[in-house]
Parts: C-alpha cells; sequence; structure tokens
C-alpha cells in the first residue's frame, strides 16, 4: 500500500460524533467534487473506499446518492453522485446553495468548529489530494479545477498555519504544502495520526542519515589532508637524506625523520605517541615544518648553484 493510500484509509475510518462536523465533511466532497450544480454532485475518483465515505456522510445527512463503476482504458473510476431531483433539492438545503452559483467559495458558517475544518480538508484530501511518499521527498497537494475556491482553500490552511502554497498545473489550480513539520501537523490534524507518526520516523531517519554522511565527508576530508601533509614532508626528508643533508641536522630533527620514515601513513597527532616520551603534536607541527624548510632552502641553493655553473660554462 503506498503512503498515500495509508493516510487515506486512515482519513476514511475516522468517526465523526457531532451533526456540524459531518455536514463539514460532506460539504469538502461536494466542493472538491467534480460536479456541484444545480443538476446535483458527481464525485469520480480511483478509490472505492472515498465514494464509501462519500455516500456514508450524505446518508448521514439525510441526502441519499448512488454508487457505480465505470470501466475505463486506465482501469475502474468508482463514481457517487447525487442527480434524483428531491435530494439534489435536499443537498443544496443541507448547505445553503443553489447551484447557480457563477463561482463556488467556501462558506465558513458550514465550518463551525475545529473539528469541522478537520473534517472539511480532510474530506477535500480524500477527493482530490496525495502525499508524496517521506523517502523522496515532503509535499502534500489538493487539485481543484475551481479558481475561487483554491484561493479560499489557501486562506484556510494559512489561517491554521500550515504555510500553503497555490499555483497552477496543467490548468488546474493546485494548492500545496512543502514542509516536512507541516506536512507532519496536516496530516495528524486530518486525522492520519499512523502516517504522521510514520513521517516523523522517516525524517529521523534522514537527520541520521545525513548526520553520517557530514561526519564520513568530514573523515574523509580530514584524511586526503593529512595524506596531502604527510607526503609534503616525506619527499622533503627524502631529498635531504639523498643530498646527505639529514644526518647533519640536529639529533631532535633526525630523530622526528626517522619516525616518519618509520610510520608515513600515521597522523600528526597519532605520530606523537611514537616519541618516548609522547611529544606534543605542536611541537612535532614545528619539527617538520622545519624539516621541510630546510629542504627547499637546500633544493634553492642546488639549484642556484646549478644556473651559476651553466652562465659560467
Amino acid at each position: 500500500m503506498s503512503f498515500a493510500s495509508q493516510a487515506r484509509e486512515e482519513i476514511a475510518r475516522r468517526s465523526l460524533q457531532k451533526d456540524c462536523c459531518v455536514r463539514a465533511a460532506a460539504y469538502g466532497i461536494a466542493c472538491f467534487a467534480k460536479y456541484f450544480d444545480a443538476s446535483g454532485l458527481v464525485l469520480q475518483t480511483e478509490q472505492e473506499l472515498t465514494t464509501q465515505v462519500a455516500s456514508q456522510l450524505f446518508a448521514r445527512c439525510g441526502v441519499q446518492g448512488d454508487i457505480i463503476e465505470k470501466q475505463r482504458p486506465s482501469g475502474v473510476v468508482h463514481e457517487f453522485s447525487i442527480r434524483a431531483p428531491e435530494q439534489v433539492a435536499r443537498m443544496h438545503e443541507l448547505f445553503g446553495t443553489t447551484g447557480t452559483e457563477t463561482s463556488l467559495q467556501i462558506d465558513p458558517g458550514l465550518i463551525r468548529c475545529q473539528t469541522c475544518v478537520s473534517a472539511y480538508i480532510g474530506a477535500a484530501f480524500l477527493c482530490s489530494g496525495t502525499v508524496t511518499d517521506p523517502q523522496k521527498e515532503y509535499n502534500i497537494e489538493f487539485l481543484t479545477s475551481r479558481t475561487n475556491l483554491a484561493r479560499d482553500f489557501e486562506a484556510l490552511l494559512a489561517e491554521h498555519e500550515f504555510a500553503p502554497h497555490r499555483t497552477r498545473r496543467n490548468g488546474v489550480n493546485l494548492v500545496y504544502v512543502k514542509s516536512c513539520d507541516n506536512v507532519e501537523r496536516i496530516l495528524s490534524f486530518m486525522g492520519a495520526t499512523e502516517a504522521s507518526a510514520q513521517l516523523n520516523a522517516q525524517k529521523a531517519v534522514k537527520q541520521m542519515r545525513n548526520q553520517i554522511n557530514r561526519h564520513t565527508n568530514c573523515d574523509t576530508a580530514n584524511l586526503g589532508k593529512t595524506a596531502r601533509a604527510n607526503a609534503q614532508t616525506l619527499k622533503a626528508i627524502r631529498f635531504l637524506e639523498e643530498q646527505g643533508a639529514l644526518k647533519t641536522l640536529p639529533e631532535a630533527l633526525q630523530q622526528a625523520a626517522a619516525r616518519r620514515l618509520e610510520y608515513p601513513d600515521l597522523s600528526l597527532a597519532a605520530l606523537c605517541g611514537c616519541f618516548d616520551p609522547p611529544m606534543s603534536k605542536s611541537g612535532l607541527s614545528h619539527r617538520m615544518k622545519k624539516l621541510e624548510a630546510l629542504a627547499d632552502a637546500l633544493r634553492q641553493r642546488l639549484e642556484e648553484h646549478t644556473e651559476t655553473e651553466e652562465a659560467g660554462a
């Protein structure tokens, strides 16, 4: 089962007790149905459960509808409709509408309490919403062809601090929420508490994975830095040794060079422990830099001497 289907099932199983909340949910179905006008209501969906919920909600409000299945090339489409004139009249009486309105806007009088808001948004999700699997990204969206409804719905979500956004995609209005925390909150608000908890757990996994990746990248960078520093010091020591200059240096520098040659891959901090007694990191770093400086100075003198001989010839 997909994450979106899991969320829908949870919302569909939700039990609404107050009559005002049942009506608010039915109103959400009507607003986000395919058709809601003077001739009645038609809701089409791939989710059979959504049509069953719609039928039950309207039945509790005293309005009867029909459920049918339609075969399409893309698969089965489930349809809930209210077309009988008597039932259409009851539906419009229930919502205080006529079906001849030039545009559909949310009537705040039909959403009286906090649970009404939750029921309305949940019904909208059942009809036209989807949520992305949190393993991929955090996103929940609602689609509608009705522009004024989309504007009002965005305002309703904003009023409850879900930080919604609105745009158009392929000529359809899209209201969406992207923030992980807000997607988690709105799922819980609609009644999909298990899906919300699953998202929260997935967020924790992602945070842990990102933290591990950051530490790994940091360790890799440090290893690379250590390897480059060691290679530079080893090059200097071997040059001094090839030129017979290493044995002329003070004993402290000779000892530092010998330890680095003996343990070429150890970090500077680890190499400190190879001395008896152990050296401080700053002290050993100073000796290594001194060896590098002496090698550079010797290399420069040899180059100058070669240039002088070539000029004399």
